[in-house]
This record gives C-alpha cells, sequence and structure tokens, in this order.
C-alpha cells in the first residue's frame, strides 16, 4: 500500500501536468441557430430576374452587365451538383461557380442559383437528373456552398437557392413515378436542405422548387396544384422561405384567368394554360397558413417556337412574346402585391443554341447576344418609366 504523503504528492503533480498542457486549438462544433434567429430576403413586389446559362461561359461578366442595363436586378443560373462535387465525396471544383458569383458581385446583381444533377456517385441507378440515394449527401453540399458565397465572403455572395427543379415531373425526379411517396420524398430532401443552408448562413433565401404547370396525373407528371398539398401534407410548412412557382403563359395574355383559360378552348381549355396560373398556388398556400411568405416565379415567358410540335401549338410572335413579358410584369405588380417577389424570365440564350433547341424559342437574346425585341422593348420600359 502507498504512503498516503507519496498518493497526496503524486494527484498534486498530475493536477500541475493538466495545467500545463496548452489548450486544443478544435473549435467545438456550433449548436443550429435558433429557427428564430433564420432571417431571408423578402421581395419587392416585384424585381425582375432573368434566367442566364454562365456556368459553361469563359467570359460571364458581359452577359450580365448587359441584364443589368436593362433593368435586370437578379439573375438565376444553374449550379449542377455534379459539376462541382462530380469527382467523388468531399472532392470540389469551385472554378466556374466562383466566377459566376464573381460576375454577378461585378455587374451588381443578386444572384440565385438553382442546385439539382446528382453526381454519379450519389445515385447508384444512373438516372441524369433525381434525388440522392442519400439526402444527406444533398445536405452536406448545399452546406458547402451556402458556406463558400455567405453574407460577408470575399468570394461574393449567394442570396438565394432554389432546391431542385420542377419534382413534379418523372423526367426531373429521377424517372420515378410522381405521386404522394415521391412529394415527401421531395419534402425530405427540402428540409434537410433548408436547416443545412441555415446553419451555414442564416441569411440565405431558400426557395422549394419551381413546379411545372401541368394537368397531367398518370405518374409522368402530377397537377403542380395537387402536388403542392401533398408537399404540405407531408410536412413542407416550415421548411422554406420562399414558395418556387413556374409560370409559362403558353397561348394567353398575361392577363387571361384560369378561369378563363379552362372555358375557352382558344387559350387551351385547361386552368394552368395560364401566367395567371399562379393564382391556383397563391390559393393553396392560405389553406395551409402560409399567406406570409411570398411567390417567387423563377420560370416564366412566352414561346415564339414553330419548329417543335410540342411548343407550336402555342407559339406567339417575338413582338407579342416582348409585349406579354412587360405586360406580366405590370399585372403583377398592380394585382399581386405584396405576395409575389422576384420574377425571373426564361430566359437569355446559351451561346450553344441553335433553333433545334426548344428553349431558344423563350430567349429574349439570340445566342450571339444580340438582343431580340422582347429585350429591348423591356429595356426600354424598364429605363424609361414605364415599369416601376
Amino acid at each position: 500500500m502507498s504512503h498516503p504523503t507519496r498518493v497526496a504528492s503524486l494527484v498534486l503533480l498530475l493536477a500541475t501536468l493538466v495545467l500545463l498542457i496548452p489548450s486544443p486549438t478544435w473549435a467545438a462544433p456550433k449548436a443550429p441557430p435558433d429557427p428564430s434567429s433564420y432571417s431571408f430576403y423578402r421581395a419587392e413586389s416585384p424585381e425582375y430576374g432573368v434566367s442566364t446559362f454562365l456556368e459553361d461561359q469563359a467570359a460571364p461578366l458581359p452577359v450580365l452587365q448587359q441584364a443589368y442595363t436593362a433593368g435586370f436586378q437578379w439573375q438565376k443560373s444553374l449550379f449542377r451538383w455534379r459539376d462541382i462535387e462530380g469527382a467523388g465525396k468531399g472532392q470540389f471544383n469551385w472554378d466556374a461557380a466562383d466566377a459566376v458569383v464573381r460576375a454577378t458581385e461585378d455587374a451588381r446583381m443578386n444572384l440565385l442559383a438553382r442546385v439539382d444533377f446528382e453526381p454519379a456517385w450519389a445515385r447508384l441507378d444512373g438516372a441524369n437528373n433525381g434525388p440522392p440515394d442519400n439526402v444527406q449527401d444533398y445536405a452536406d453540399f448545399i452546406t458547402q456552398l451556402v458556406s463558400r458565397y455567405r453574407k460577408g465572403s470575399q468570394r461574393g455572395r449567394l442570396r438565394a437557392i432554389e432546391v431542385w427543379n420542377e419534382p413534379n415531373l418523372s423526367r426531373e425526379w429521377g424517372g420515378q413515378p410522381i405521386s404522394q411517396e415521391s412529394a415527401a420524398q421531395y419534402v425530405k430532401l427540402l428540409c434537410a436542405a433548408y436547416t443545412a443552408a441555415k446553419q451555414a448562413d442564416p441569411a440565405i433565401t431558400v426557395v422549394s422548387a419551381g413546379l411545372s404547370p401541368t394537368a397531367t396525373a398518370d405518374g409522368t407528371a402530377q397537377p403542380d396544384d395537387v402536388y403542392l398539398q401533398w408537399l404540405y401534407d407531408a410536412g413542407m410548412k416550415g421548411c422554406y422561405d420562399v414558395l418556387g412557382a413556374h409560370a409559362p403563359g403558353f397561348k394567353a395574355p398575361p392577363e387571361v384567368s384560369p378561369d378563363e383559360a379552362a372555358s375557352n378552348p382558344v387559350w387551351g381549355g385547361q386552368r394552368f394554360f395560364t401566367f395567371r396560373r399562379v393564382e391556383d398556388l397563391r390559393a393553396v398556400m392560405e389553406r395551409n397558413g402560409d399567406a406570409d411568405k411570398q411567390i417567387w416565379i423563377t420560370e416564366f415567358g412566352w414561346t415564339s417556337d414553330p419548329v417543335n410540335p410540342s411548343y407550336s401549338w402555342f407559339a406567339v410572335s417575338e413582338e407579342l412574346k416582348g409585349q406579354y413579358l412587360v405586360d406580366a410584369f405590370r399585372w403583377a405588380h398592380t394585382h399581386w402585391q405584396p405576395w409575389i417577389g422576384v420574377m425571373v424570365a426564361w430566359n437569355m440564350a446559351d451561346p450553344s443554341w441553335t433553333a433545334a433547341n426548344e428553349e431558344y424559342w423563350w430567349s429574349i437574346t439570340n445566342p450571339d447576344g444580340s438582343p431580340r425585341s422582347a429585350f429591348t422593348l423591356f429595356a426600354q420600359q424598364r429605363t424609361q418609366g414605364g415599369l416601376p
């Protein structure tokens, strides 16, 4: 048995050594911010945005300077998950994303990033665009993305993210049948992304995926208003800041109501064949207690397509495309305040497009960057006071 004096001396020596050991340099993980500390951007009603295709362009700044000069305040770009983390989990290539974010800052515009297109390693069945096998992989990527471009970042700021695109279409959801089960799967993805984004930057604005207006209900798609209710049923409330919506005008001028579109075969005979379909989605939000949230239209416009049969039946002239674009912004300003936010015109053309691309015919610029009549009319109205 040890002598009591020796034991006491040993205890004292050990205590002294502990005090001499340097404190660890690593920081303990931060606790998730309290939801009451979350903030997000509440847009003027409306604000002006345009879709761009900058991720593959060597010089994105001139495109954004052109948009800013015309009066657009926001640009929406596609941030493909696979382009940034495609080599493997945790292996990032930020070069193209950095260039887009920096160009957006230099052009004095705000950036909304659509984030989808999973890497091959995240989904084993090889689907072109579908949710990952493990939702946490997407959430981890959102953490890295938002952290890199958070408020105060020297690389530039990402103001908002759109979590996926058109999940009510099978082709945008890994080829899976669209059902209440798949809607619940999207809510799981959305909630994981929302939590990750807010922990990385409580000021980021999280926009739910814009839904495709449709009346198809055969599993290849589900109507956007029905699907939105399924999202609420699955627990969507509290997992987004802004509701995303798509609002192509089809053949109808922007003032045509869903009731009129449904009753008039000239406009297509369905409620969704009109820009004002957004009002049906707004009604779903109100019924579910989310009237305080805004809707951002993440794609809208009209096509002049004479080539592709799926689109040519509702094509309008280039001149009407421009007039309807301007009139849609006016309608929203007059009738949809304060719940309408950013409205993103679809689109400024990708330089690689030709007339064979259906996207080409929605464009308000040509692939060489020259303006079409819709772009010119919008710029005139914005810069000369015709649009607020």
